[in-house]
């Protein structure tokens, strides 16, 4: 289910924004540098070079870091082992306090953000792998988006001068047992059952064949969760599975995509992860809304979750989890799901490529 990790690092460098100076972010790029020094030679990390030093040397690692401008960037692959590549950026995280939500530190994670966006664009690096940020710190500092995809969707229509409303995303969590695509993100619940509408799902259906076909090299099996307990009972307990979903679904289905549904929202997740690795896999399921999707996920381990936007010009992954205040400074931190980011964000680099 999982894709395969490549044989060879991607031509470019990917960059690892720092997140959110006050959360685990810095913690856990340092650590996995120290954990697999291997995957990441290719990286490098847009944020405070200070900060990554005073937490390499509060967690006693065995790393050194080094600043580097745009023209080093072909050269990343040839630093030493354990030297990490640091792009800075503007503010300095000095005054930021850790585990406080601040704006200071929401500006921070911003500006990480528009710096490798800005690279990716300019096609001076293969990817971004997006460490947690948090979206009160980045309401805060100024910022009018709710999370990492709507800004990334911001600026990448910003820089192709098409409205925001041009360039449709889509967040997609996967593991090596299941995949699942968001119909809606940042909303709350009412006004994502609103958001269940025949357009919005083909749509998502649309960004989610097209981007999964150059990922796997074929359609991808497509199942669409209900919205109601059962998906509807026949109309029992809501008419939207038989006025909305399967309409959408058939009309999907005569575009040339593989789609099946709307399955019960409380099995389909079950029933992929039971054939994932058959003949016949469920590739993809299409959840109607946010807890829907990220809850099966994350209980399979929110360590080996990662976050794929769909949509953008640009590859963007991220850990399959939030700033964790609550454990921030305190050495707790697992890379675990940043590195496994990071490998996805490598692989899907080399297929861009194929």
């Amino acid at each position: 289910m999982s894709l395969s990790i490549a044989s060879s690092p991607p031509s470019l460098p990917i960059a690892i924004t720092m997140g959110d100076p006050a959360g685990i972010g810095p913690e856990i790029i340092m650590k996995a540098y120290a954990k697999n020094p291997a995957l990441v030679n290719t990286c490098f990390v847009v944020g405070d070079a200070k900060l990554l030093i005073k937490i390499c040397q509060l967690l006693e690692l065995d790393l050194k870091v080094q600043v580097i401008s745009e023209a080093d960037l072909p050269h990343v692959s040839s630093l030493p082992p354990r030297v990490i590549a640091v792009m800075p950026i503007p503010s300095s995280a000095a005054l930021v306090q850790t585990g406080v939500i601040q704006a200071l530190a929401g500006k921070i994670a911003g500006e990480c953000i528009e710096l490798a966006t800005d690279l990716h664009l300019r096609v001076k690096i293969a990817a971004i792998v997006t460490a947690p940020l948090h979206k009160e710190a980045l309401k805060m500092a100024g910022y009018p988006f709710p999370g990492h995809t709507e800004m990334l969707q911001s600026l990448c229509a910003q820089y192709a001068k098409q409205n925001i409303d041009d360039l449709p995303v889509r967040m997609m969590l996967m593991n090596d047992e299941i995949r699942t695509v968001l119909l809606s993100i940042h909303v709350s619940l009412r006004q994502a059952i609103e958001a269940v509408t025949i357009e919005n799902i083909i749509s998502t259906l649309e960004i989610t064949h097209r981007s999964m076909s150059k990922i796997l090299k074929r359609p991808p099996h497509i199942a669409v969760a209900g919205l109601n307990p059962h998906a509807g009972e026949g109309g029992l307990l809501g008419q939207e599975e038989i006025e909305i979903i399967q309409p959408a679904i058939e009309q999907a289905v005569k575009q040339g995509m593989n789609v099946t549904g709307p399955y019960p929202p409380d099995t389909i997740f079950m029933k992929a992860r039971q054939l994932a690795y058959s003949a016949q896999p469920i590739d993809i399921v299409l959840a109607l809304y946010h807890d829907q999707g990220l809850i099966p996920v994350k209980y399979l381990g929110v360590d080996s979750g990662v976050n794929v936007t769909l949509g953008l010009p640009i590859i963007r992954t991220s850990p399959d989890h939030g700033t964790a205040f609550d454990i921030a400074g305190t050495g707790k931190a697992d890379p675990a799901s940043l590195l496994e980011a990071i490998k996805v964000a490598q692989n899907l680099a080399h297929l861009a490529l194929a």
